[in-house]
């Protein structure tokens, strides 16, 4: 099943709940954060967090599952960069919710104004 018709190319149910779920960590935020402003190897993302590395670790790939990561090999470390195509799919949903709300109000306005 689709979340929008007019965004049937850009997400599905099931990649929207990945992401959104993702993001309700606020570890896995700030991974995503850091991960997008620098790319980080994950034993340089474990020492930013009072967990084990094991931890951090699944955090990763909770958010590589859900596109908002990938993650690279280079030598014996694994890069971690932010995927901004992700952010910017999950920000035109929250956009064309937006313009659904954004519709009512401006419905409910015409009718308010409407002096029939």
């Amino acid at each position: 099943m689709v979340v929008d018709s007019f965004l049937s190319d850009t997400l599905t149910d099931d990649e929207v709940d990945r992401i959104f779920r993702s993001l309700a960590d606020a570890t896995r935020r700030d991974i995503v954060r850091r991960s997008l402003t620098r790319a980080s190897s994950v034993s340089q993302l474990a020492e930013a967090y009072d967990m084990s590395f094991a931890a951090v670790q699944k955090h990763v790939a909770v958010l590589e599952k859900a596109g908002l990561v990938t993650k690279h090999p280079e030598g014996r470390e694994r890069i971690v960069r932010g995927n901004p195509e992700t952010i910017r799919r999950a920000q035109a949903l929250l956009d064309s919710y937006e313009q659904l709300w954004r519709g009512r109000i401006d419905r409910l306005d015409a009718m308010l104004a409407d002096p029939s």
